[in-house]
């Protein structure tokens, strides 16, 4: 093909993705990581690290704020505090806990080709979760709202690298708290039908959450028992506690083996020891202890080793992600999580304030890390901006290209006879091309990645379209999917009771605050 053509071919594909005329993207499917997991410390240093938290939980021990929780840890053993809410933990009480969890279990969507496995080498992907602000190139950085809210859903829904909503997207924050769960999960039910999860903030909020997953999926009580529908994150208050709201979650899904993901949020110098083993060390005790505890709820509920490891900037005290210290961490967190059995979540971030190249690098570093530490699940997928505080419209473009080139990544190379291509080098020979070959025609529509953003163009040809920069097609491409989207079926006796449920509640006066 001549130089010319391609050129003009070229900015013709540029200019269709750019003008919405053509949307290619890769088909949803459950991701497998084919790649043996880096392990960046020994056997033996890992080791010392699991004794270590064994140390902390038999030592000092972890503040368990609910009562009733530290009663189920007492009838089961646990060391707990007569007058106080410190509980500490035998070696043995941990180790016979570990032994009941699921390596691997299936989330169920309302769309069974949407449901999703964890454990072994399965990766999924979600949004991002719970910022309290959006942004975009056109109206700037605002307070999250319900208009975003939706937004955001609806491109999760369409872009099919995107598994699963895991949290809010950006908070709707123009809802009222007390019914602002029962909007924003009937939301994310109609909008995508895709798995999503519940947030444990106060007993009533995640019962009204259960109850819309099993009326969503068209379960009686005791099939929802059988087939885990709905998922949440449990944050231990590093260091060393696990608060109220977050022990009720655990009870309430654990106890209906809906899947729970314990995540201490250990900024090492912060929350954390300064050092990378200490800050793990302490990750590692409060996730046993959380993962203990929901395995004393029931023996065998789903649950993942959530990894979240990073560093602060010493002169500012602000988080910092994407950083070295936070991929090491992300790959030792994998091998925490391999040794135990356990299913492990990690997260893309980083600490810019723009959908810049600094947002790009740290979210590829700890990305790769993510994919080659084995994780399961990398939450904040898709979205997060300013250390968690924006869920920004551009960068989620920007990781969905991300995220499919690390999806494709993850294919495997074929190796066979053909795929050697011998008879089209024989053919071109000493200083020919390979774009005429047969074996070139034959393949070239499907050979490599096809981008969702990047622009191949030459230089010449991007500028006379305008120069516009990844950023901008970002923010042109989201709107365009935008307008491309359609709501997934759902039944209507499903909606309709879904949406009676909501109004009960919501007359109810939903779940105030406690």
């Amino acid at each position: 093909m001549p130089r010319r053509s391609r050129a003009r071919s070229r900015r013709r594909v540029g200019e269709n993705r750019v003008k919405g005329e053509a949307f290619e993207q890769l088909p949803f499917r459950q991701l497998a990581n084919p790649y043996q997991p880096v392990e960046i410390i020994s056997a033996d240093q890992l080791e010392a690290i699991h004794q270590a938290s064994l140390t902390v939980l038999e030592e000092i021990g972890i503040n368990f704020l609910l009562p009733e929780a530290r009663e189920i840890l007492k009838s089961a053993g646990a060391d707990v505090e007569p007058d106080g809410c410190r509980v500490r933990f035998d070696r043995g009480l941990i180790e016979s806990s570990l032994k009941t969890i699921p390596g691997e279990f299936t989330l169920h969507a309302r769309n069974p080709e949407h449901s999703l496995k964890f454990g072994k080498n399965y990766l999924n992907i979600s949004s991002v979760s719970s910022p309290p602000n959006a942004s975009d190139l056109d109206q700037g950085r605002r307070s999250g709202s319900f208009e975003d809210y939706c937004k955001f859903l609806k491109l999760s829904q369409i872009l099919n690298i995107i598994h699963m909503t895991f949290g809010h997207p950006v908070e709707p924050l123009d809802i009222e708290p007390a019914v602002r769960h029962l909007r924003s999960t009937l939301a994310r039910i109609e909008l995508t039908d895709k798995p999503y999860s519940g947030y444990s903030l106060g007993r009533q909020r995640i019962l009204d959450v259960i109850e819309m997953a099993r009326i969503a999926r068209g379960l009686k009580e005791e099939e929802l028992l059988t087939e885990p529908s709905l998922i949440s994150n449990i944050n231990a208050n590093s260091p060393l506690q696990f608060d109220m709201p977050m022990l009720w979650g655990i009870i309430e899904m654990s106890s209906r083996n809906q899947a729970i993901s314990i995540t201490p949020f250990t900024l090492s110098g912060a929350m954390a020891p300064v050092t990378i083993a200490g800050a793990l060390t302490q990750q590692n005790a409060e996730a046993l202890a959380g993962i203990a505890f929901t395995q004393l709820v029931n023996p065998g509920a789903p649950v993942i080793y959530g990894g979240f490891t990073s560093n602060v900037d010493m002169k500012t005290g602000s988080p910092a992600f994407g950083t070295p210290e936070n991929a090491k961490a992300t790959l030792i967190g994998g091998q925490l999580a391999r040794r135990y059995g356990v299913p492990y979540r990690s997260s893309n971030v980083n600490a810019s304030n723009a959908p810049d190249a600094q947002a790009v690098y740290e979210s590829m570093m700890v990305t790769w890390a993510a994919v080659m530490g084995g994780a399961n699940v990398i939450y904040h997928g898709c979205g997060w901006l300013e250390g968690g505080l924006t869920a920004s419209f551009e960068k989620f473009i920007i990781d969905a290209e991300i995220m499919q080139m690390m999806a494709e990544f993850l294919q495997p190379v074929r190796v066979e006879a053909e795929e050697l291509g011998l008879d089209a080098i024989r053919d071109v020979g000493p200083g020919g091309h390979f774009f005429s070959t047969a074996h070139t025609l034959e393949r070239y529509e499907t050979a490599f990645y096809k981008p969702l953003l990047s622009d191949w163009r030459n230089y010449e040809t991007w500028s006379e379209a305008g120069g516009i920069d990844a950023t901008q097609r970002a923010n042109v491409l989201h709107k365009q999917l935008l307008d491309q989207y359609t709501p997934p079926a759902l039944d209507p006796s499903i909606k309709e009771e879904l949406e009676a449920f909501v109004e009960r509640r919501v007359k109810e006066g939903g779940a105030p605050i406690t």
